[in-house]
Order: structure tokens, then sequence, then C-alpha cells
């Protein structure tokens, strides 16, 4: 409630749907923040990613009704799109929709769902007995919907979805579902870049605090120099990451959906996260490991980014098919 009081939620979306009308520079920077504290608010799994879907995808009366709930907080979208046994680019939908007389039903099993245990209705992917890839907007309390919650290492939490019947309302008109998806992600990955540049620069800062106070042989470890040459290291390697992030979201706010962008700043943060993290719970020795002191909930954060919207290894083997030898 408190962000959607400051507007935070409303940002991304058009006006004329309760928003604000900003761009994907400010959705950056509040992605930043949320980093920076390490928040456990779902604003990109509940608002920002299904938001972008619905007003990529939804019919205008679809968007009006459900943007503006979006951008004041009283409800929560989870996206319900991955499934057992498959993993991103390639996510193989098995869930069925079936057209009755009273409507679709969908029936499969849709895991991991983002916050998927306190969102109040889910956009569910599903294909229609003619192959075809279509979005539905599901009440998560319905019947025949079960939630089986969990916690993840980093504090998030999730569920998985199982689907028996459930009535659902078709997203949309008919409009390319793996477009939509597709874009949704490149945006969801770029907002997720920098999350990771913002947790990345307070794991940086917070261990260069500890070098100045904590003491050895009598001096701040500050003073050794293998130490701050380390420190350097870390420093260069958000530096990096952040140029490509800033590259990506300079694109989506020039109006450019590009995947390849996309990946390679993913495929560069997940790097760098892996070694700012490490390398700061190390420097802060054994106290780094303790769950009492903050450092160590920064690298499992970055640790979850670089698995989530596509892992590290995968973004690299999109970018490697991209090469091309003359």
């Amino acid at each position: 409630k408190a962000s959607a009081e400051l507007g935070v939620l409303a940002l991304p979306f058009d006006e004329e749907y309760g928003g604000m009308g900003a761009g994907p520079i400010e959705v950056s920077l509040v992605m930043e923040e949320i980093g920076r504290v390490l928040a456990p608010e779902p604003l990109l799994d509940a608002v920002l990613l299904p938001g972008s879907i619905l007003a990529a995808a939804g019919t205008d009366e679809q968007r009006k009704r459900l943007l503006g709930v979006l951008a004041d907080g009283s409800t929560l979208i989870g996206l319900a799109h991955e499934e057992p046994g498959s993993r991103w680019p390639e996510i193989r939908v098995s869930t069925v929709a079936t057209e009755s007389d009273n409507g679709v039903v969908l029936t499969g099993r849709k895991s991991p769902v983002a916050a998927g245990d306190c969102v109040d209705s889910l956009i569910v992917s599903a294909r229609y007995p003619d192959g075809k890839l279509g979005l539905f907007l599901v009440d998560a309390t319905a019947t025949g919907v079960t939630r089986n919650p969990y916690t993840t290492h980093d504090e998030r939490r999730g569920a998985e979805i199982v689907l028996d019947g459930v009535a659902a309302e078709p997203l949309g008109s008919g409009c390319d579902a793996d477009d939509a998806l597709a874009q949704a992600y490149v945006h969801a990955q770029v907002a997720q870049c920098a999350e990771a540049v913002g947790a990345m620069r307070e794991a940086l800062r917070l261990t260069v605090e500890y070098l100045k106070q904590r003491k050895q042989f009598g001096v701040p470890l500050s003073t050794f120099q293998a130490l701050t040459h380390r420190c350097a290291d870390m420093f260069s390697e958000i530096e990096l990451a952040n140029s490509l992030m800033l590259q990506a979201t300079a694109a989506l706010a020039d109006g450019e959906v590009d995947p390849v962008l996309a990946s390679r700043a993913k495929f560069m943060v997940g790097q760098a996260a892996l070694v700012v993290g490490q390398e700061a719970v190390q420097m802060h020795g054994g106290i780094g490991i303790t769950t009492e002191h903050p450092i160590i909930h920064f690298l499992s954060r970055l640790t979850a980014i670089t698995h989530t919207l596509g892992a590290t290894d995968d973004h690299l083997r999109v970018l490697a098919a991209t090469v091309t030898v003359d």
C-alpha cells in the first residue's frame, strides 16, 4: 500500500488506465532502489510483469478493469507460464484450454509461479486443442485452483499452481500470445538487471565499510593491497554490468524491444552478480555467512537473480546462437 501511495506501482501504466505514464528509465531507477534495500515486495513479479502483458495483449476493457487496481495496490496478479520440465527460452506449455458451453476451462500444472501464494488473479498460458497458445485470466481463489506455496532461499515466495477444469477469461482478442510474452520478458529482464545493479552497489559499499572498520595485526583491513584490489575488481564488474543495463533500458525507452540486448544485459549482470556477491561474503570472513549479517542476504538474492527470467547460461546460449561466421 505504501508503494502504491508513492505512485511506484503506477509508474509504467498509461494515465488513461490509472497509471503515471512513466517509462523504463523511471522503472529501472525504482528497481535499483529495490535491490539496494533488498525489499521483498513482489513489484516485478506481481505488478510490472503481468501489467506489461495486460497492456500489450489485453482488450481496452480488460486494461481499464485491471491496470487501475494494479496501480493502486488493491490487486496483485501473477504470471503462470512456466511449467515443470522446461526452462526459458523454450518453455513448453502443456496446460490445456478447452472450450465448453460455459466458456473456456483450463487444466494443467504451473511451476514456478513467483508470488503465486499471495496474488489475487493469474495470467495463465495454455494451448487450445489446435495447438495455438493463448493467455487467460483466472481468479486465484476459484474452484479448481490449488496453490502449493513455498519460500525460496532469498526470502521470496512462490507457489505451484494446479488447475483442474478452472473457468478462465481469454486475455485479449486473439493476439499473438508468444509475441506478448516475449516482449514482457524483455521488460522484466531489464528491470531485474537494474535490481541486481542496486544490490551489487550496496554489497560493495558494505564490504568497503567493513574493511575500513575491521582490524588485523593492529591495522584496518583496508590497508591490505590485495583486498583493495579485489574491491576494485568488484567495482569494475558492477560498472560493466551497469553499462549493459543502461543500454538495454535506453533501448526500451526508445521503443526498441530487443531480446538480444536484454540477454546481453542479463548475461553480464549474471556474471557480475556472482563475482560481487561471493567476494563480498568472503571478505567479510566468518560473519559474512551468518544470517544476522545482511551481506549473505545480498549474495542469496543475487544468486536467485542469475537463475530467474533465464539463467546466465541460458542467455549465453541465446547470444551464441546469434553469432555468424563468414
